[in-house]
């Protein structure tokens, strides 16, 4: 815990201190901290551990196998490219390729500047748009290859125009 500021020390045990009362608190305290942060390290994991009473293993375990947590930041925008059944037989692997190729990044990497991460996920619920593409909780149906440089460059100038 030798890298974690005072400040986001105190205000991790806050988020722990607000579910002390919860039989099964750790989810709960996982989401707050996952919204403040964006990310879980490990040392975060050792403070949650710490304040809880919960082992690290147990901690890191429900953090590696839910998708929404992160152990690394992610970029300023993060592009989540479903991969489910509907999707992928839509064409939605070569989307995720075309994303990574401009970006020089694979799924579950964020590019140097910190602008974009590439998540691949595996059902967003919007099959009958299929291919489906979300960038910070907008969804975009029926995403083709052609699409995907001019949405890429929406994004790089500022993404909500």
């Amino acid at each position: 815990m030798a890298h974690l500021q005072q400040s986001a020390a105190l205000q991790i045990e806050e988020i722990c201190s607000r579910y002390v009362n919860e039989e099964t608190p750790l989810m709960m305290i996982l989401s707050d901290i996952q919204k403040e942060y964006g990310y879980i390290p490990l040392e975060v994991q050792e403070l949650v551990s710490e304040k809880t009473g919960i082992s690290v293993a147990e901690i890191y375990g429900v953090v590696t196998f839910y998708s929404f947590f992160s152990l690394k930041p992610k970029g300023k925008n993060v592009i989540g490219c479903c991969l489910g059944t509907a999707c992928y037989v839509k064409g939605a692997q070569q989307v995720v390729d075309k994303f990574s190729e401009i970006l020089g990044i694979k799924p579950g990497e964020t590019t140097d500047d910190g602008l974009f991460t590439i998540d691949a996920l595996r059902c967003i619920g919007a099959c009958g748009i299929a291919p489906a593409v979300q960038i910070n909780g907008t969804v975009y149906p029926k995403m083709s290859v052609d699409q995907v440089p001019a949405l890429i460059e929406k994004y790089r100038n500022g993404g909500n125009a």
